[in-house]
């Protein structure tokens, strides 16, 4: 919890109010704009010290980071220009997805363990373990894919609201939609692991039971002849 209070005061709450003070002070649009998205990088720069250590995802958020700042100071200096360069960021975030199920593993293979495990040894090698069961990896796909044309759907509406509405607007909705949509996301992913996570215990417990079955089947079919001959 402390965790995600951190990072919505440095993604959603700080830019907000950097940008209003910035614009009260005669500061244009583009450069308001362009000082306040640097607080994201101040939220990597704390986590990254807290956790002191870089994992998958943390080398994610770097990419994505330097990617902002790149894009951010090429092309067009506008505001509605680096608006859209912002939303194309999580376009590229749900395309990096849908890229990833050609890969061995899938990006919610990776940033599931990061949630999921507390980062020992132990319960990596438990998460890691789980790739070999069958409904474990249907799972990570299917939340990969979710995820992956989600965040495309969502880069294209803020590039269209960008064209349309107003840049203080959108300065304030961006942001928001933002994490609406990672809400969203992070809910279904939940209550699709429960289901998924039930079914799988289900399916197990039914093994288990088909195999006792078999075995005490097996055994009485052994105990027969033994029986005839003692008769």
């Amino acid at each position: 919890m402390l965790g995600w209070a951190v990072t919505l005061s440095l993604n959603v709450v700080a830019p907000i109010v950097t940008y209003n003070a910035l614009r009260d002070h005669g500061f244009s649009e583009f450069a308001a704009l362009l000082i306040s998205s640097g607080w994201p990088v101040v939220d990597g720069a704390v986590h990254l010290a807290w956790r002191r250590r870089l994992d998958e995802l943390a080398i994610v958020t770097l990419v994505f980071i330097v990617i902002t700042a790149v894009v951010s100071t090429v092309g067009a200096h506008s505001a509605r220009a680096l608006l859209i360069k912002d939303s194309c960021v999580t376009g590229l975030f749900g395309v990096l997805c849908l890229a990833t199920l050609l890969a061995p593993r899938p990006l919610m293979f990776y940033l599931g363990r990061k949630f999921a495990t507390d980062g020992t040894e132990a319960s990596t090698a438990w998460w890691n373990g789980l790739w070999h069961v069958d409904g474990f990896r249907r799972a990570m796909m299917t939340m990969t894919t979710v995820w992956g044309v989600a965040y495309c759907i969502e880069s294209a509406v803020r590039v269209v609201l960008s064209y349309t509405l107003r840049t203080d607007t959108m300065v304030v909705l961006s942001p928001v939609l933002i994490y609406a949509v990672l809400g969203s996301l992070g809910t279904w992913t939940a209550l699709y692991g429960k289901r998924s996570r039930r079914k799988g215990q289900a399916r197990a417990a039914a093994a288990a039971a088909a195999a006792a079955a078999q075995a005490n089947a097996e055994a009485g079919t052994e105990a027969e002849p033994a029986a005839a001959a003692e008769a």
